[in-house]
């Protein structure tokens, strides 16, 4: 006799989740878009040509030459994947060799390379603030991953106002001196495109008796002398115990990294569970990432170029009338307010040969929606011009122009903060 299936409980939310079906019936959905070409300043989507304002490629090296070869050539001779974990039969001489580059790049003694981003902040962080008399103190802006890191450890977490300095030092204070205190912020911050007041948070951490890492992923190929990132920018590599970095932006593939001295990554080659328990990162990344650093060395030009494309566009979007907050760098936050707006927004601006993304609730609170428009190298400045025209029509035929300047995009928070 056959039974109805019932669904368990824990999976009910599965069945009664709705958002991302009305949507879609709405035509608007705007994620997992599949793109049919390289990533690149324009790419094939739905067989047509669209200028692309939504990648993290920031120095356009995805499609570079060298760094296709290099890859290639890795592959050639050590095949598609290594096996198993860098712990056991999974490291490589080019693993090695990469992580001397990369540590010689970003001055410190030492690097440990992992499969993502996202895992390198997984396994260092909580393998850092692995005992119950640990703290992990968080900016409210932080990646994802950086909270996900601080939860997997066994520690308590905290998070203080974004930016806010008087509001990680109450957080300092109130972990007391018994405690052992991990600071971690962002570099640059994904979404809205703002720096860390580095300065003062050196100056907290080593005040309390507290270590610091920064999360480098939009700041490497961006910002500080020929792209080391946000500590090298404000001259403070030395004072940060900890910096992670990303492959999948400005070194245009996959993988991550952390880089401190040669005692700490001896440590988190035993202890991160994310690199002791994961599969190595494969050759042909590896080879990738060294390409795309001797490039980013060799043609400081392509720096450049991404900061005069982002005034170029930045400087266009206000003169438009678009609030774009505090940003600082090529991530550019182009507040719109309702999600459904930026969402047909997005959609029009597609249909017109626009790439951009929209964020909407719940990474940020309910009309706060914003479209995330990144520059690239690689961009023209006709290019840019045309996207800033089919803002300027977009905007006007949502209304989204005529109540822009009135909103304030310093007050948005990730839901929750």
């Amino acid at each position: 006799m056959k039974t109805e299936k019932t669904c368990p409980p824990l999976l009910k939310k599965v069945v009664e989740y709705k958002d991302a079906e009305l949507v879609r019936a709405m035509n608007l959905y705007p994620y997992f878009r599949p793109i049919q070409s390289d990533q690149n300043a324009e790419v094939l989507l739905d067989g047509k040509k669209v200028l692309m304002f939504g990648s993290n490629s920031y120095l356009g090296l995805t499609s570079h030459p060298r760094v296709k070869e290099a890859a290639i050539k890795a592959i050639q001779k050590y095949g598609t994947g290594c096996g198993g974990s860098r712990f056991l039969n999974g490291t490589l001489d080019i693993h090695i060799e990469c992580e001397e580059k990369i540590a010689t790049f970003i001055g410190k003694e030492g690097a440990l390379l992992f499969a993502t981003g996202m895992q390198a902040n997984l396994g260092g962080i909580s393998a850092l603030a692995s005992g119950r008399n640990d703290h992990v103190l968080l900016d409210k802006f932080d990646h994802a991953s950086i909270l996900d890191g601080a939860r997997l450890g066994m520690g308590r977490v905290s998070r203080f106002q974004h930016n806010d300095l008087d509001s990680l030092k109450q957080h300092l204070i109130t972990c007391g001196p018994e405690k052992n205190k991990l600071i971690v912020v962002d570099g640059v911050f994904s979404m809205h495109g703002d720096i860390a007041p580095l300065p003062g948070i050196v100056e907290l951490a080593e005040e309390y008796g507290a270590a610091l890492m920064v999360d480098e992923a939009h700041g490497i190929g961006v910002l500080g002398n020929q792209g080391r990132g946000t500590c090298d920018h404000f001259g403070l590599t030395d004072r940060v115990d900890l910096i992670m970095g990303t492959f999948s932006k400005s070194l245009a593939t996959v993988g991550g990294f952390l880089a401190g001295d040669a005692a700490m990554m001896d440590y988190l080659k035993h202890n991160a569970r994310a690199l002791i328990f994961s599969a190595s990162i494969a050759p042909a990344n590896v080879a990738a990432v060294m390409a795309a650093l001797d490039i980013m060395k060799s043609e400081p030009e392509r720096i450049r170029q991404l900061w005069e494309n982002t005034r170029r566009m930045k400087e266009g979007l206000l003169s438009i009338g678009y609030n774009l907050g505090l940003t600082e760098t090529p991530i550019l936050p182009v507040l719109i307010g309702d999600d459904l707006v930026c969402f047909k927004m997005c959609k029009i601006l597609q249909e017109n040969g626009i790439f951009v993304n929209p964020v909407v609730r719940p990474a940020v609170e309910p009309g706060h929606s914003l479209l995330r428009v990144s520059l690239m190298a690689t961009h023209t400045f006709k290019q840019i011009d045309r996207a800033l025209e089919l803002f300027r029509q977009v905007g006007r035929k949502l209304g989204v122009l005529t109540n822009a300047n009135e909103h304030r995009l310093g007050h948005i928070r990730p839901r929750g903060a």
